[in-house]
């Protein structure tokens, strides 16, 4: 037995387990990430919050550079560092979307 889940569904599972993983913008763009996942593989998943929570982060693009030892030093801009790690991540294939101040991705 299944039921289907709309964003609304999804956000509130997110405030009731874990309210501080992801932003109402990190969570509509995990939500969009993981919708096209499942129309690409053809194959529905299962809504775990903390699994999720553990495969998926939110952060700033200062603390995603510090963490994965990402040099920033010939960086002139914040828009030089938020490209930078943008890129790092595509070339993961860890990116999942922008969001204010830093990006949602899959951990690596």
């Amino acid at each position: 037995m299944k039921t289907t889940v709309d964003f609304y569904d999804f956000k509130r599972s997110f405030e009731a387990i874990r309210p501080d993983n992801f932003s109402r913008e990190g969570l509509s763009a995990l939500w969009d990430y993981l919708e096209q996942y499942e129309e690409d593989c053809g194959t529905e998943l299962e809504l775990d919050v903390i699994a999720i929570c553990c495969d998926f982060s939110e952060d700033s693009t200062e603390n995603i550079a510090a963490s994965y030892d990402i040099d920033l030093e010939d960086c002139e801009d914040e828009e030089a560092k938020t490209e930078t790690v943008k890129e790092h991540l595509e070339n993961e294939g860890a990116l999942v979307g922008e969001v204010a101040g830093g990006f949602v991705y899959r951990d690596f």
